[in-house]
């Protein structure tokens, strides 16, 4: 739970932007040379460059996400443009002058530092080799997969299986009857449909039975499980083989990039963090322990 919450934390302050601009951002910027500073626009005399529309694009990615790439640049203008024109009536008004706004300045400032040491303390400093070494230690090496592409029908009772049997071996299409009385809303509405899978993700007396059936061949007797009983059909086998280095390669640095985070935090906390509210204290405690007991 306590590393759902900061899973939660990091998504907010943009971590996977970070990691995207570990692997893009720097040759980007370089790219971009002094171009960066040349002005496009001003407020009231005040300059607005390339690189402060380089810099809202970035800060607002998610409000931009469905505008298209071409269109960015000016919308990050006019983004860049109403914020001066309201900040500007805001600090005539003297609202930067209240303790909510300095609170709130405070915390972007740390925000804004937080995410400048994830950039230049952790993503920056994950390079292709320790990536690639990565790979090789976890994925590479890692035996193919069987893996079976089944049907299903899931009824209540024994007896419904086994009526539901005797239809299929009397000429009746599985996917028909899946959709017409699988208990399962989901797979049911595709025809009994469960798609791939491999070892560990059914439980076992589904598996057991799935992995033991030719390709074309259905249970002739009902599998039961703790949701029920199941007639199974094998549409077909494969075996799978490990991703491709260049397929997971910015998943294994986004996984590289948390572990590095958390540890960092971790090492920076010890000592340095005293929670005085009781309860609080007790919730977080009691996460760090389960978190710990998982790690096992």
């Amino acid at each position: 739970m306590l590393i759902r919450y900061r899973r939660a934390v990091l998504a907010s302050l943009g971590l996977a932007a970070l990691v995207a601009f570990s692997a893009n951002g720097a040759r980007a910027q370089e790219s971009a040379g002094a171009q960066q500073d040349k002005v496009v626009a001003t407020v009231a005399g005040q300059p607005i460059t390339e690189a402060d529309l380089t810099q809202a694009i970035s800060d607002l990615q998610a409000q931009f996400a469905r505008v298209p790439e071409d269109q960015r640049r000016a919308a990050a203008l006019s983004a860049i443009i109403e914020i001066k024109v309201l900040a500007a009536e805001g600090t005539a008004k003297g609202y930067d002058k209240s303790p909510d706004f300095e609170r709130r300045m405070a915390f972007l400032r740390d925000r804004a530092l937080h995410s400048e040491v994830i950039e230049k303390e952790i993503a920056n400093r994950i390079t292709d080799d320790e990536i690639r070494k990565r790979y090789d230690t976890e994925i590479a090496n890692t035996p193919p997969t069987n893996e079976v592409h089944a049907r299903h029908i899931l009824v209540k009772t024994k007896e419904e299986a086994e009526a539901i049997i005797k239809q299929i071996e009397g000429g009746a299409k599985f996917e028909d009857i899946a959709k017409e009385k699988s208990g399962d809303a989901g797979s049911g509405a595709q025809g009994g449909d469960l798609g791939w899978f491999g070892p560990g993700q059914m439980v076992p007396e589904f598996e057991k039975a799935a992995f033991a059936l030719g390709v074309g061949e259905f249970t002739k007797e009902p599998v039961q499980s703790q949701f029920g009983w199941h007639i199974i059909k094998v549409e077909d086998k494969r075996t799978k083989q490990p991703p491709a280095f260049d397929v997971v390669k910015e998943q294994i640095r986004s996984l590289m990039l948390r572990e590095k985070y958390f540890e960092l935090v971790k090492s920076l906390e010890a000592g340095k963090v005293d929670i005085t509210d009781p309860d609080l204290k007790k919730a977080i405690d009691a996460e760090k322990a389960n978190e710990a007991d998982k790690a096992q």
